[in-house]
Formats: structure tokens, C-alpha cells, sequence
């Protein structure tokens, strides 16, 4: 898979990108868990999800936010890595100027961030966000939320609790227009080991349906 180095906000960003041979390919983006707890663009379950859309027939870009890596820049509490994914988007909308869907999918930091890259962006048709950290971050910004999707988390997830994120989807539930699905995984921690597979395979029938219902 091609490394690519791209321009940034704050710098070059360094990333990998798995392109699809169909020109109208749908295209996603993955984000990385916290920068400044050990979290990178090649974290195991960034990188599966990373593999599991482009299983699903998306061109996918995964990348590492400011000052991970060999990317340019320092962590910026979250404000310059949100600038930082929509830069990481406009370069994949121009690698893939053909593409009639849009995700974005996120773990942890990440999550947040792609909940909110989701409000300012209207072109994202659908979002994937695992163990978003409801217990750490205020995510009252999706008011309202844009667009429908799935939200996964480990029922023994000792970094972000069940419960934080039980009262998120519950808020999200009560607004109209949008499904918000929720999945919680008996016995898996913040990383899915176990679990791994089961939110993969969730993830995958999430998405495939999600996309087979736009194409009626």
C-alpha cells in the first residue's frame, strides 16, 4: 500500500492510501486514537478498519494527525487535528473526484474527531465511531447530527466506559431524521482483544447495507 505525504494545515502529513481500480469508488477516511497516548495511524484497530472498507470496495486513507510519525506540526488539543483530517479528505476527494459516497470512520480520538469533521462537512454520507470517548470530550456539537451511523464499543472497556457512551447515543436517539446504531461487545476491551473480529464483521454489515440501500 503507497505512502503518500500530503499538505497539511500545519505541515506535510504522512499517510497510507489504498486506492480502488473503479473511478466512482466510494471513499473513507480512518483517524487514529490520541496522539499523545501512543496512538498512530498503524494502531491495530485503525488499521483493520483501514482494510475492512477497502475490503468493502472504498479507497481509503489513514494518516497520521500534526507531530505523529513523520508528520509535521505538534498536537494541537484536538483544534488543528480536526483541521488536519479535513485536509486529510480534500486530498482523497482529489485522488478520487468521481467518488458519490463519503465516510469517515474513527477509534477513540479519533472518533471525536470524526464526529466533528461530520458537521462541517456535508459530502459525508455515513460514519463508523469505535469507543468514541463520550467520558472524555463534550460532543453536544452534533446538534444535530448530519448523517446516520454506527456507534461501537467493548462492554469491559476500561479507557471509555459503557456508560458515557450509552447516554451519547441515547441523546442522539431522540433527534430526528438520523438512525444511530449501537453495538456493544460482550467482553471486549478499549483495543477488542478479544473482539476484534466481531466489530470488524459489524462494521462490515453496517456498511454493506448502508451502501446497498442509497444504491436502490
Amino acid at each position: 500500500m503507497p505512502e503518500v505525504i500530503f499538505a497539511g494545515p500545519d505541515g506535510r502529513l504522512e499517510g497510507r492510501y489504498h486506492p480502488q481500480k473503479a473511478k466512482d469508488a466510494p471513499i473513507a477516511i480512518v483517524l487514529h486514537p490520541h496522539p499523545e497516548h501512543g496512538g498512530t495511524m498503524n494502531n491495530k484497530v485503525t488499521h483493520n478498519l483501514h482494510y475492512a472498507f477497502h475490503k468493502m470496495g472504498f479507497a481509503v486513507l489513514r494518516f497520521n494527525f500534526r507531530g505523529v510519525g513523520r508528520s509535521q506540526g505538534e498536537y494541537d488539543q484536538g483544534i488543528g487535528e480536526l483541521s488536519d483530517a479535513a485536509a486529510a479528505l480534500n486530498y482523497l476527494q482529489t485522488m478520487n473526484p468521481n467518488a458519490k459516497h463519503c465516510w469517515v470512520a474513527g477509534f477513540q480520538f479519533g472518533a471525536w474527531i470524526g464526529m466533528q469533521l461530520l458537521m462541517r462537512r456535508p459530502e459525508i454520507s455515513g460514519f463508523i465511531s469505535v469507543a468514541p470517548p463520550a467520558n472524555m470530550y463534550d460532543f453536544s456539537f452534533l446538534a444535530p447530527c448530519p448523517a446516520s451511523g454506527l456507534i461501537i464499543n467493548g462492554s469491559e472497556d476500561k479507557v471509555v466506559p459503557p456508560e458515557p457512551v450509552a447516554e451519547l447515543v441515547e441523546k442522539l436517539h431522540q433527534q430526528k431524521g438520523i438512525t444511530i446504531t449501537h453495538e456493544v461487545i460482550e467482553g471486549a476491551g478499549h483495543f477488542f482483544d478479544p473482539g476484534m473480529t466481531e466489530m470488524l464483521d459489524l462494521v462490515d454489515a453496517y456498511v454493506r447495507r448502508r451502501m446497498t440501500e442509497s444504491t436502490r
